[in-house]
């Protein structure tokens, strides 16, 4: 945990004279919100290479070659792993039930994906929408700074936030599902296996869900700061989920 602690401070300290005066728990979240921004970039844009270049996955998305999905998973998996133990060493300014079991549901999901190798399109299909991370950690941000929402840079962050995330996480929804039925009753489908095939349907419905509620929710702050109705009101509203807790959904 010392050692985690050792990079964050002095690059926040050196961008933001700000971050000195944070109090303790802020610190702490700080922290992991800064070490979610890395990993969503690293693995967000690891994705987009995947997808553009990768054309054994492309051309089988059940059984195609698995190798730099797979490595790009195991990162993310690894900082599932490094949140789980920050929320244990803090729970009493961090913990949160939901986010252990979004971990832990998610870490089961991807052990299909590492050990059998299976469904490399899909998986690196979902991680795309870590490219909508940075956003939101960026609007918590400018909020533990207490930046007023009216700030041209929070609106142009929310705006921002608002259409990376629809475009990562809501438009793609129609052609992921197109992919997913496709699959359906042919061979790799069914050497699959129901659990595997049990555990990716039931995943990615609920995911989606959640994702469709964030939109939502986020949506709805976007017109209010853009329509000037998020004065005094909106800025004393507990934040939303999707823009309160660290790295939201960084494992759809």
């Amino acid at each position: 945990m010392r050692r985690r602690a050792v990079a964050s401070p002095r690059l926040s300290s050196a961008i933001t004279p700000g971050y000195g005066r944070l109090p303790p728990n802020k610190l702490i979240e700080w922290n992991s919100r800064l070490v979610s921004t890395v990993h969503a970039l690293i693995v967000g844009l690891f994705c987009l290479y995947i997808l553009w270049f990768d054309d054994a996955v492309n051309a089988n998305p059940v059984w195609g070659d698995p190798n730099l999905v797979k490595l790009n998973v195991a990162i993310t998996c690894g900082y599932l792993l490094y949140d789980l133990v920050l929320l244990a060493c803090n729970w009493s300014t961090m913990g949160d039930s939901f986010f252990v079991c979004h971990h832990l549901a998610a870490l089961y999901a991807y052990g299909y994906v590492l050990t059998r190798g299976v469904l490399p399109y899909f998986a690196n299909f979902r991680l795309i929408s870590e490219l909508s991370t940075p956003f939101v950690n960026q609007r918590w941000f400018f909020e533990a700074l207490k930046y007023p929402r009216s700030h041209q840079m929070v609106v142009l962050n929310g705006v921002a936030m608002a259409v990376v995330f629809f475009v990562v996480r809501i438009a793609v929804m129609p052609s992921y599902w197109v992919s997913v039925f496709a699959t359906f009753g042919t061979p790799e489908f069914e050497r699959l296996g129901l659990g595997a095939q049990v555990a990716w349907i039931t995943s990615c419905i609920a995911l989606d869900i959640l994702n469709t509620i964030w939109m939502y929710k986020i949506a709805r702050g976007c017109y209010k700061v853009l329509t000037g109705r998020g004065g005094r009101k909106v800025e004393a509203e507990k934040p939303s989920c999707a823009e309160e807790k660290h790295a939201n959904n960084h494992t759809d």
